[in-house]
């Protein structure tokens, strides 16, 4: 077991002092008490080489129906919510980009980011009506950081779509799939959705059990906010 959780630092919030939530054969998993993330300890992550070998192994087929309809329950809500034409940014794209293809095909403009497959940091110097990350923040080491880019690059008002499973109790994360894939680090519950949400003035929407959809608030309102 990995010793003094105490002594840890909350990837997300920065809060010094962790719980430790489970263990298994692999690793072991931490909760924070603010902000309720569920973290993997970095010294237990994998390598880069040995995370790139895994994704490699993901077979997401650009014409599978089924893929198109698993992005479809954050495609199709967030469509909804979009003004026409909107300018986004698909973070964490992978090596096919079918949710920026399926929003270009409704008359969105779309930019993509992998830091592995579509590393182009001049995309992340922009400001976006919108932004969309399916299934990409469970792999994020320094969660802080990457939020902190994405929210960076999202302007006043705009839109941001996530697409993650969240964890719902010890007992059931015990039993969890999701976490036996060793590039997943970081999990997420409702209150941890909130958390974000509220620390980056955005309401949140949660849309079915995976999908959350945070609208940032416009600048006026952003300015009110931090003055109160």
């Amino acid at each position: 077991m990995f010793p003094n959780p105490t002594n840890h630092v909350c990837p997300l919030c920065q809060h010094v002092g962790v719980q430790h939530f489970h263990h298994d054969k692999r690793r072991d998993y931490f909760r924070c008490p603010v902000c309720e993330l569920v973290f993997v300890p970095a010294a237990q992550h994998v390598s880069r080489i040995s995370e790139r070998a895994e994704y490699d192994l993901h077979c997401n087929d650009l014409d599978d129906p089924g893929y198109r309809q698993f992005l479809s329950r954050l495609a199709e809500p967030l469509s909804a919510r979009l003004a026409s034409a909107a300018h986004g940014l698909d973070f964490g794209c992978g090596p096919g980009p079918l949710l920026a293809n399926m929003l270009r095909q409704q008359g969105h403009d779309l930019a993509v980011y992998d830091p592995m497959y579509a590393d182009n940091p001049d995309v992340l110097s922009r400001n976006y009506d919108f932004i969309t990350c399916t299934e990409v923040i469970e792999h994020f080491r320094q969660p802080a950081q990457a939020f902190e880019q994405i929210f960076q690059c999202l302007k006043p008002g705009g839109i941001l779509g996530l697409m993650t499973k969240l964890v719902i109790d010890a007992s059931a994360f015990s039993r969890w799939h999701y976490k036996n894939d060793p590039t997943h680090v970081s999990y997420y519950s409702p209150p941890t959705m909130t958390w974000l949400a509220t620390s980056n003035h955005c309401e949140i929407e949660f849309i079915g059990t995976d999908v959350m959809i945070l609208t940032r608030q416009p600048a006026g309102d952003m300015q009110d906010s931090k003055a109160a």
